[in-house]
């Protein structure tokens, strides 16, 4: 079983990948008056957007489930699981990246749209939309819920934007 620590050290090293993949999202060049008058050279695109959840994921698995995205819903010890702090309204963007088989980069990546997520569950709850999601154990006692890329309303779309194009 991986405590933690080790999970944490583990992701962390593909952070420095992660972050210049989302400042390519978040970042623009700025309007001409703004540079004349402000020096100002890039702007945020969303200035609302401040939280974003990183999941990366050990290799193997983008090819065995090419449209699913997970998150973790269900510790041992009963602490607070990221399914619960998204739902109960943290979070803006997720980035959900698979690690290379090398180990030295990401292959495939997702970034997704946290608000858009927490309305199509709101509107799974009150008119069943067809989520197509589910519930897997590992074998640490730990639990997550899966959810289909694909099964998603196609508004407000879930995928700001990915690797590789969408094929559905």
């Amino acid at each position: 079983m991986r405590d933690y620590a080790t999970n944490r050290r583990w992701s962390d090293q593909y952070l420095p990948r992660v972050k210049q993949i989302i400042a390519e999202h978040l970042l623009t060049e700025a309007p001409d008056p703004l540079d004349w008058h402000e020096a100002t050279d890039l702007v945020t695109m969303d200035v609302n957007l401040r939280h974003v959840a990183v999941r990366v994921r050990r290799p193997g698995y983008a090819q065995r489930y090419p449209f699913d995205f997970t998150v973790r819903s269900s510790l041992p010890s009963g602490a607070e699981t990221e399914l619960s702090k998204i739902v109960n309204g943290h979070g803006d963007w997720m980035f959900y990246g698979h690690a290379s088989a090398s180990g030295d980069g990401i292959d495939a990546w997702w970034l997704i749209d946290l608000r858009a997520f927490r309305a199509a569950l709101i509107r799974r709850g009150m008119a069943g939309n067809g989520i197509r999601c589910g519930n897997r154990r590992n074998a640490d006692g730990t639990c997550f819920t899966w959810f289909d890329v694909r099964s998603f309303p196609q508004y407000p779309p879930l995928v700001v934007s990915a690797s590789r194009p969408l094929l559905i």
